[in-house]
């Protein structure tokens, strides 16, 4: 290689000292870099919460396999059904095997961390968390490796025409890995190698060909779209608030929340942030219009609001409010329950409703639920009060004792009306109040099922009621706050970092709306400025039977905020009339007994 040319007139004292660069300078090639592809499998949830119970591993270097490694591993609590069924491995299957304490050296001795491997997996944070953890309760320290994330190159080098998203499945389909991922380690960790190959051929061609090229690029890659845009930050205030993305006419693109405005909306146009999404909204944005907030909760209820009133393209909740799912009692002379997607002006008729659900695969899952309980008719066909003689006869699910088949007619053996309405009032009353019925039917159906061993059926009956008990929950939680006219709450400023502090943050509720909300000065009284708000907030009418469901979801985030720690009521308006309480055998009671089920197999 050339070194720097010196002056031929000019003396050898005076002369710059002439130099040639060294491989070292350039970086390991990437050839040269020992790769361990790993993928892990979990008991399911976080590291904090979760167990490895299947650890599968290959290394690689210069394109060639070395070595792999797989085993399943025991962990300390059983493996849920719902884990089962995905992944394959069962309570049975992991019984002989060894623990994670006795895993974990034979498998650092694999991967040679220490002695300069690579780590390599898809989504990486998820199965670094696992081996810290790992480290941590064996009492080994963390061999820290450099660590690859494919998820990452992918969001860089595959674009949306190519790919919808950047799932390993995904891409193992646009790439053609010689190995289908299957929730299985090894398999999963086969397939990463061959999209991680894929991919390093692509960064080749972008001058990527050292581990420390590699390092960089997914460090500071950045769509120069993204980066022309970076002067829209100037200007932002740095404080909480709100801030929304507009193009050339107005329209708003995207709605977010941060501490700082500035500091958030300029990430948008560096590496950090990666989403393909919001390349497409930078390059569509023209201006960025902030709304500083006093506090947190006002931020978070803006946000909503904007949202429902603009429906951004690049929010994903913005799709939400008008594709909500209702489950709904009819007011018919038969009712039943059926699914729509507005509530009407017709509970005084008898009605109920129940939601929202953010997709309609939930809401079915929680009739199905209620079907197994309650045997509603669910034949969707209007059938008289007084169901005549020559009418169809009865369908399959009279037959086998799912349904009363009230359209026979009591003179023909179906169910009578004073028989029917007792079961209409069940579901009404598990709706409103009292989930037991539906509980102890679920959990006498889970451990017959346990104990036949038919875990994929005992994971959807629990899929069920969990997807009742869950929106239930929310509902009958919700229910007093937004019958309220006024809740008048307080706690002490909490030490968020970058919104500003006082001595309290006071929150005025009217009918399950933000009425509004202040920060009183630290060491005053707070009661002027709580009869300040009081008198000045905003004035929020009794909501009719068909609120939409944004105020459902502001209603969620005050609820949530009520609900923390250190949260003192100041006043409640009515209290006598419409007591803030959940009910005593409700959706939430019954979830809590749920949890404490054991439907999993026998180790």
């Amino acid at each position: 290689m050339p070194g720097r040319a010196s002056d031929p007139s000019s003396s050898p004292a005076s002369s710059p000292a002439s130099f040639q660069t060294s491989f070292d300078d350039l970086g390991q090639p990437l050839a040269d870099v020992t790769f361990v592809v790993l993928d892990l499998e979990t008991t399911g949830g976080p590291p904090s919460g979760a167990e490895i119970t299947e650890i599968g591993a290959v290394k690689v270097r210069g394109g060639r396999v070395l070595g792999e490694f797989q085993t399943l591993v025991r962990p300390a609590s059983p493996i849920p059904a719902f884990v089962q069924v995905l992944t394959g491995i069962t309570n049975r299957m992991v019984a002989a095997s060894p623990s994670t304490p006795e895993v974990l050296p034979s498998f650092l001795e694999f991967a040679g961390f220490d002695r300069g491997a690579v780590l390599v997996a898809h989504n990486a944070p998820y199965d670094v968390g696992f081996l810290k953890a790992a480290c941590a309760l064996t009492d080994r320290s963390w061999p820290g490796p450099r660590v690859v994330d494919t998820v990452v190159l992918a969001r860089q080098l595959v674009d949306r025409d190519e790919a919808p998203n950047r799932k390993l499945g995904t891409l193992a389909r646009l790439f053609g890995t010689t190995t289908t991922p299957d929730h299985r380690a090894l398999h999963d960790a086969r397939a990463t190698v061959d999209v991680l190959h894929a991919l390093l051929a692509r960064v080749g061609n972008r001058g990527v060909h050292s581990l420390e090229d590699l390092a960089a690029f997914t460090a500071t890659a950045v769509n120069p779209a993204r980066r022309a845009k970076k002067h829209l930050a100037v200007g932002l205030p740095s404080a909480p608030g709100v801030y929304q993305f507009r193009d050339a006419a107005g329209r708003v693109l995207y709605v977010g929340t941060s501490v700082d405005v500035h500091r958030r909306v300029r990430s948008y146009f560096t590496a950090s942030e990666t989403r393909p999404r919001m390349t497409e909204m930078v390059r569509a944005a023209t201006t960025v219009v902030p709304v500083v907030c006093a506090t947190p909760l006002e931020a978070r209820v803006r946000e909503l609001r904007l949202i429902a009133e603009h429906s951004p393209p690049y929010n994903r909740r913005s799709k939400s409010p008008e594709k909500v799912t209702w489950v709904k009692l009819t007011a018919e002379a038969w009712p039943r329950l059926s699914l729509v997607r507005q509530v009407r002006d017709d509970t005084a008729q008898g009605a109920e409703y129940l939601g929202p659900f953010r997709s309609a695969r939930t809401a079915e899952l929680a009739v199905a639920a209620l079907h197994d309980v309650h045997p509603l008719r669910q034949c969707t066909r209007r059938i008289p009060r007084a169901p005549k003689a020559d009418g169809p006869g009865a369908c399959v699910l009279a037959e086998i004792g799912r349904c009363g088949a009230p359209c026979l007619g009591a003179d023909r053996g179906g169910q009578d009306a004073a028989s029917y309405a007792e079961v209409v009032e069940q579901v009404r009353r598990a709706l409103r109040e009292d989930a037991a019925a539906t509980l102890e039917h679920g959990r006498r159906r889970l451990q017959a099922l346990a104990a036949q061993q038919r875990y994929e059926e005992a994971a959807g009956t629990r899929d069920r009621l969990e997807a009742f008990l869950r929106t239930a929950d929310r509902a009958q939680r919700r229910g007093p706050v937004a019958a309220s006219p006024e809740i008048v709450a307080a706690r002490r400023c909490a030490p968020e970092p970058g919104w500003p502090t006082g001595g309290w943050e006071v929150v005025l509720i009217r009918h399950g709306r933000l009425a509004g909300t202040c920060l009183t000065p630290s060491g005053a009284d707070p009661m002027p400025h709580i009869d300040a708000l009081r008198a000045t907030g905003e004035v929020v009418p009794a909501p009719g039977p068909g609120r939409p469901g944004l105020l459902v979801e502001e209603t969620d985030v005050l609820l949530g905020w009520l609900e923390q720690p250190g949260v003192r009521l100041v006043a409640v308006q009515d209290a006598d009339a419409s007591p803030w309480a959940c009910p005593v055998r409700g959706a939430g009671w019954a979830r809590s007994r749920l949890a404490a089920t054991a439907v999993a197999s026998p180790a």
